[in-house]
């Protein structure tokens, strides 16, 4: 990158860095930029193209997977903590990724919405190398266990629309993190590896920051086009999800993170809605 590169384009080149550690540290390189200058990205010329990232920067492992040929994890052996902390790495290694398509991708919104992507950006990294470092002390290292790509997929159908990224991806995807880590950091405690539960608070710590981030954004959008935020995700919901949505719900973590009673009041439905439509199409 040039000195003079803007923060857009070094969040684009950053984006497509496939080294974990250069796209951590290039993260939060940009942040502190970003926090150094007024603006926090130059406006997007008129004739430069937004591309769809089909495949951001990524190393050659680990091997990606769909979902259900991914292999159990357990936490009673070294091995099975692995593959859970390789799991939240290889999450936290994509939200690296999603924020800073969140800054190259999206144009006319304030200074402060790049700033809070950038800022994402640089926790996720942070993330990233808290979980590496604990990989390479217990004899592994990013890439050893498969993965999926369902997050990224989800980036992608939600490219065209900053008010759709928003509700879908912060607000549904990260936000179930918030619903099962504590739960997953409980397992951690009871055998005993206090190294993977502290890792694993700093993360749902930060995480309801960035959930609350997405939930800024996401009524920042609504409201600009005059729609009611709640009933907007909602239908969101429905388009998008096709009954995806399951709980249990973290509820306090997501009301620290900007939820209201009602929107939580109205995922539990949804959700029920769901299950009785599986109930009677088995019946």
């Amino acid at each position: 990158m040039t000195s003079n590169s803007t923060i857009r384009e070094q969040a684009y080149h950053w984006l497509m860095t496939a080294d974990p550690q250069h796209k951590s540290a290039g993260a939060a390189n940009l942040y502190r930029q970003a926090l150094m200058t007024d603006d926090a990205v130059i406006p997007r010329p008129p004739d430069e193209a937004i591309v769809r990232v089909e495949d951001p920067g990524r190393p050659a492992l680990p091997k990606l997977v769909p979902p259900r040929d991914l292999p159990r994890r357990i936490t009673h052996t070294q091995e099975g903590r692995n593959a859970m902390a390789h799991a939240f790495a290889h999450i936290e290694f994509n939200a690296i990724n999603i924020a800073l398509d969140a800054v190259y991708r999206f144009d006319d919104m304030p200074a402060a919405y790049y700033r809070d992507w950038l800022r994402v950006a640089s926790e996720e990294g942070k993330h990233f190398l808290l979980l590496a470092d604990y990989l390479a002390q217990h004899g592994s290292s990013y890439g050893d266990f498969p993965a999926h790509n369902s997050l990224w997929e989800t980036v992608c159908a939600t490219d065209h629309d900053v008010m759709v990224r928003m509700a879908l991806v912060p607000r549904v995807l990260e936000a179930r993190g918030l619903d099962v880590t504590p739960a997953i950091a409980d397992k951690m405690r009871m055998v005993g590896d206090q190294a993977l539960v502290d890792i694993l608070g700093v993360i749902y710590t930060d995480e309801i920051g960035h959930v609350e981030i997405g939930t800024r954004w996401f009524r920042h959008c609504a409201e600009q086009r005059q729609l009611d935020p709640r009933s907007t995700f909602r239908d969101l919901l429905a388009e998008y999800m096709h009954g995806r949505i399951r709980g249990p719900y973290d509820e306090p973590g997501r009301m620290a993170a900007g939820f209201t009673r009602e929107e939580i009041e109205d995922l539990k439905a949804m959700e029920a809605q769901t299950l009785a439509r599986l109930d009677k199409t088995h019946a």
